[in-house]
């Protein structure tokens, strides 16, 4: 992603705000012109961060990743490993009606889980120290474990920002 183009519209609104000011004004806008690349950037990759965590929140088992080239950043999109179900003999099912079968692709399944209160209590403990739903933090340890616990969530805090996502 070319940064470039974004700070040179920023600079060139700047420079025509300015150009309605006086020679002073103009002059100022000038000097700031330089110093407003470093800071534009700065912004937009906080911006494009914040992004990529929002949408790694969504993606999840999968991430979202901005990454620096230089001084451009890139995004890198991480799928989930698809994970095959052991097969094991079975019996010859019996018919199943096509409206019983979600066949779109990323359809999600409501399902019921019974679990001990103590344990129930725990979750909803590290759920909320993750700030996730249970759900979401049931979904992304079931992954993690299917993954065969090469993947785990990690949140930390910088500036009063959270930070959320998994790591290898």
């Amino acid at each position: 992603m070319e940064l470039g183009t974004y700070v040179d519209e920023l600079q060139r609104q700047l420079a025509a705000a300015a150009a309605a000011g006086s020679d002073e004004t103009r002059e100022t806008a000038g000097r700031l012109t330089t110093a407003l690349d470093a800071a534009a950037r700065l912004v937009l990759l906080e911006a494009l961060g914040a992004a990529a965590a929002e949408i790694t929140t969504e993606l999840t088992p999968g991430s979202v990743d901005v990454r620096l080239r230089g001084r451009e950043p890139e995004f890198v999109v991480t799928q989930a490993p698809q994970w095959d179900a052991p097969t094991e003999p079975t019996t010859p099912a019996a018919p199943v009606s096509s409206s019983t079968v979600d066949v779109e692709e990323g359809a999600t399944t409501r399902t019921t889980l019974r679990l001990p209160d103590e344990l129930k209590s725990r979750v909803e403990a590290a759920a909320a120290h993750a700030g996730v739903s249970v759900n979401t933090w049931l979904v992304r340890a079931i992954a993690a474990t299917l993954d065969g616990g090469t993947r785990r969530t990690v949140g930390f805090e910088t500036n009063g920002k959270r930070v959320t996502g998994w790591v290898r």
